[in-house]
């Protein structure tokens, strides 16, 4: 006979396992980076510890200092320090 719960419980560890999507970036936090890419609209784009950061008024090259305004699992945003 087979233990249903303990099937059940591996099943689940098993799902979870790849929703979990823990942000590598802080809110409120400074970072220094390098816009190394856009999007069509004119964001820059950087990734910090590979996680991807669209920053506003940025260009392709820049060497800035940003704050994170806003996460979510996928992405973050970001604002210029002045």
């Amino acid at each position: 006979m087979v233990d249903n719960s303990m099937k059940k419980s591996q099943r689940n560890a098993k799902n979870r396992r790849g929703r979990v999507n823990k942000c590598p970036v802080e809110i409120g936090k400074e970072y220094d980076v390098e816009i190394t890419e856009t999007t069509p609209n004119g964001v820059g784009m950087t990734r910090i510890k590979g996680f991807l950061t669209l920053v506003n008024d940025s260009q392709l090259g820049d060497h800035i200092t940003v704050t994170i305004t806003k996460t979510d699992p996928l992405s973050a945003e970001a604002e210029i320090v002045t």
